[in-house]
């Protein structure tokens, strides 16, 4: 039964209380848990993250609304911490950033099926090859670092092999700002759809900045920088979809119903029942945060809150593999460039793209290099390496 935004009101903000041993749960398994619960911990992070660094920025702004962000933000704050504390101690840095590109994949994927807007769409599957390049090389230097198979971890939802090489994705910033959605004429799902990518990239980026120079290995350390570039261009791309022309407090309105969206897609498909209890939680409490900023808009705005949000949540976000629709995309639009605001064939591409590409690529690229020979196997290089080395010893025992 679809969720009524305007009917339920979740948990009124004044109640959500937390403790200190309430907020720090049992975290999911790396290993035993549905891949899907590692990459649902990621987004709802990430859309904790925009959420707080929005109310943060809006708070610089608007003198009125500070004491209301206030609020709504210190419940944020402690929601996007148990929701961070949900991951395992001993899943790596590395193994945690193949979770961010599954993630970038398949729930790019289902928002580019679901996008009602063509030319939206488009971006999502132009993004989407890119993040799907990025877990072949992430996997490559998982394979040849910690010596293990991602598929451990990716559990076959996904494919791992190459998309539209990362080494050519490096766009001048003016070949990465798009069309943005027109607040008045859009579909509510696509501007819930542009806050739910640019959130989840936001996070993605600030990761790799954060972990990459953790790493020892002089190319890992390269292969972060370099991918933490890409995922700046998402940023820039995905956060230029958002119409400019929305009031503060309609953004802000729109973000709650963004949270709501994803925790109810998280309830929807979640197989761990602990953390399923998380999502059930925090869809009562954005609910709560929702009718706060609906209170809001109408006495400060004086406007309905009708006029921004649907009546219903729209289908939700399906977290599944969607290999057979990516597969397609690939074969489709590997090839895709951007020139400006438009996707165009590679012989259409703005030269200050080329030109700024192969000045970043003048001394090597990380990604061609930790792919360098690499194909995906099960049990990794070293397996295939020690079964290659069992087939020379029996043919040696042989002779």
């Amino acid at each position: 039964m679809a969720l009524d935004l305007f009917q339920e009101k979740g948990i009124p903000l004044e109640r959500q209380l937390f403790t200190w041993k309430d907020l720090v749960r049992r975290p999911y398994s790396k290993l035993d848990d549905d891949a899907f619960t590692r990459t649902r911990v990621i987004l709802m992070n990430g859309i904790e993250a925009d959420a707080l660094r929005m109310k943060h920025i809006f708070a610089r702004l608007n003198r009125e609304l500070r004491p209301h962000l206030a609020l709504v933000r210190r419940a944020e704050h402690h929601q996007q911490t148990m929701v961070n504390w949900l991951n395992p101690p001993d899943q790596s840095a590395l193994e945690t950033t193949l979770g961010f590109e599954q993630l970038a994949i398949e729930v790019t994927a289902s928002v580019a099926i679901h996008e009602p807007d063509p030319y939206l769409a488009q971006t999502y599957r132009f993004g989407m090859l890119e993040d799907f390049d990025h877990l072949y090389r992430y996997s490559a230097l998982y394979d040849r670092v910690e010596g293990k198979d991602p598929n451990n971890l990716i559990q076959s939802y996904s494919d791992i092999r190459p998309g539209r090489p990362t080494s050519v994705e490096h766009r001048h910033p003016l070949d990465d700002v798009r069309r943005s959605y027109d607040h008045k004429t859009a579909d509510p799902l696509s501007k819930l759809h542009a806050i739910t990518i640019t959130a989840a990239e936001f996070q993605t980026h600030d990761y790799y900045m954060t972990v990459g120079p953790q790493f020892a290995d002089p190319l890992a350390r390269q292969l972060y920088a370099e991918i933490a570039s890409i995922e700046e261009q998402h940023v820039t791309q995905y956060g230029s979809l958002c119409d400019p022309d929305e009031s503060m407090l309609e953004k802000w309105l729109l973000h709650e119903a963004t949270e709501v969206y994803n925790y109810y897609s998280c309830l929807a498909y979640e197989t761990n029942p602990q953390v399923k209890a998380v999502w059930q939680r925090f869809v009562d409490y954005e609910l709560g945060h929702l009718h706060y900023v609906m209170e809001l808009f109408k006495n400060l705005e004086r406007r309905d809150p009708a006029e921004v949000l649907p009546r219903t949540l729209p289908e939700p976000i399906a977290f599944k593999e969607h290999r057979e629709f990516v597969r397609k995309v690939l074969s489709q639009e590997v090839d895709m460039r951007s020139r400006g605001m438009d996707y165009v064939g590679p012989a259409e591409e703005d030269p200050r793209s080329v030109q700024y590409r192969e000045q970043l690529n003048s001394e090597g690229s990380p990604t061609e290099t930790v792919a360098a020979g690499y194909h995906w196997r099960p049990g990794t290089e070293l397996a295939a390496k020690a079964e290659r080395m069992g087939s020379v010893l029996e043919g040696r025992r042989l002779q």
